[in-house]
């Protein structure tokens, strides 16, 4: 069984990718922000990380970064609803540049991100 860590700063959100992934067979594990995220992925490495950019504590991008540097073969689909700009760059583009392999622009369809979470896997 693959697992998958969901880390999202909303609960509400984080349960609903929890349930649909649970009920396509897949562990799932969660966690609040980037902290939490990299605690976790260091004691129990997950098949897949779904990374919120936008977090307090510690957000999706510096965790995405520290994550590529200890696990280089860490397989990371980002999603965020911002439509900020660093630079001329969104977020998620900044996500694919610091080793995200998929972006998902929030809302999403539940469909997109099971088709993004079984490309990860099979990649």
């Amino acid at each position: 069984m693959s697992s998958i860590l969901v880390v999202d700063d909303e609960e509400q959100l984080r349960k609903l990718i929890r349930e649909i992934l649970e009920q396509s067979g897949y562990h799932v594990t969660e966690a609040r922000d980037g902290k939490e995220a990299i605690q976790q992925y260091r004691l129990a490495p997950a098949d897949v990380v779904i990374m919120d950019i936008l977090m307090p504590e510690q957000d999706g991008l510096e965790t995405i970064a520290t994550l590529r540097r200890e696990f280089p073969n860490v397989k990371v689909i980002a999603i965020t609803g911002s439509s900020e700009m660093i630079g001329i760059l969104n977020f998620l583009d900044v996500a694919k540049m610091l080793g995200a392999h998929r972006t998902l622009q929030k809302p999403f369809e539940m469909k997109a991100l099971l088709e993004a979470v079984q490309a990860e896997l099979q990649a």
